[in-house]
């Protein structure tokens, strides 16, 4: 539980300190990478972005089908373990966008564009918190280079399409990463 009052006092007090402060790094930092954007890397970043809800229900079902088919149920543990953590950030996630209402960098900036414009608040990003939590659930079940970095790859380049689309600032992308670790860790009761 600690991390999630280190983050909240964070960012309850960069509201009161420096919030415009975060905002106008924030905003240079997606400046930079919407003047940068391709038709081809648009495309890709938008596929990454949207297979990530697949992607996070696809591991822990089919941890927990190959745990059945094979008879392990330190397999199926795991799969309930990683599937607990993302559930549990998805919650946490809304409840903090309740808190915050932080508007989306194209609603908060006018002349930022965004590749697509979603409706809900922006902080902390969502896809980011849940591509985290599956990969941190996965790689403390699983502790093996093979398996820990492309899950982290996996993590970090869904954060970085968030941004690269426009539709999260950094802030909630770094937020959310750390929302995700953390509800992996604190589930962490559930491993085998």
């Amino acid at each position: 539980m600690k991390i999630y009052t280190i983050v909240f006092l964070f960012f309850c007090t960069s509201n009161l300190f420096g919030q415009s402060t975060v905002d106008q790094i924030d905003l240079r930092i997606l400046e930079n990478l919407a003047a940068k954007r391709s038709e081809q890397e648009t495309k890709a970043m938008r596929i990454i972005s949207d297979a990530n809800n697949y992607v996070n229900a696809a591991i822990p079902a089919g941890l927990f089908v190959a745990g059945v088919i094979d008879g392990n149920k330190e397999m199926r543990q795991n799969a309930v373990y990683i599937a607990s953590s993302t559930a549990i950030t998805a919650l946490l996630n809304f409840g903090l966008k309740k808190i915050f209402k932080r508007p989306r960098p194209f609603i908060a900036h006018s002349g930022f564009k965004a590749v697509y414009q979603p409706s809900s608040y922006s902080f902390p990003s969502g896809h980011t918190s849940a591509s985290f939590s599956t990969a941190t659930a996965l790689s403390r079940a699983y502790p093996k280079w093979y398996i820990i970095a492309p899950s982290f790859i996996w993590a970090g380049t869904v954060g970085y399409s968030r941004m690269y689309l426009g539709v999260h600032n950094p802030s909630d992308v770094a937020a959310g990463a750390i929302l995700g670790a953390g509800s992996a860790f604190g589930m962490g009761f559930i491993r085998p």
